[in-house]
């Protein structure tokens, strides 16, 4: 019993430690919202927009973990990342050249 309170105890903390970083995201942009994407053994991704176009990843250890955390932080979470919640998110120079870095015959990025 012991053993189960201790993984849920180190799960709450993973979470308040993912939520202050949301929040501190969330400051810094005007507010933000989010999208959670279950990526496999890895655990969760929890896609940032900022309310000025600004995003970022976080990645969580589990996706119950990736949920409590986006509930902690009381933002908005959506279910998929497209339609107008995409529109929101801003690219740069930087964006655009490591994209098109990626396809066949697209610069290379060293």
């Amino acid at each position: 019993m012991a053993d189960t309170q201790e993984v849920d105890a180190k799960a709450e903390r993973r979470a308040a430690k993912l939520a202050k970083q949301i929040n501190a995201f969330s400051k810094a942009h005007g507010g933000a919202e989010a999208q959670v994407a279950y990526i496999g053994q890895r655990g969760a991704r929890i896609a940032l927009v900022g309310e000025d176009g600004n995003w970022g990843n976080l990645v969580a250890p589990t996706q119950e973990i990736a949920e409590q955390a986006v509930k902690k932080a009381g933002i908005t979470v959506h279910e998929d990342f497209d339609g107008e919640f995409a529109a929101k998110v801003k690219t740069g120079r930087y964006e655009w050249s490591r994209m098109a870095g990626i396809q066949v015959g697209g610069p290379k990025n060293a």
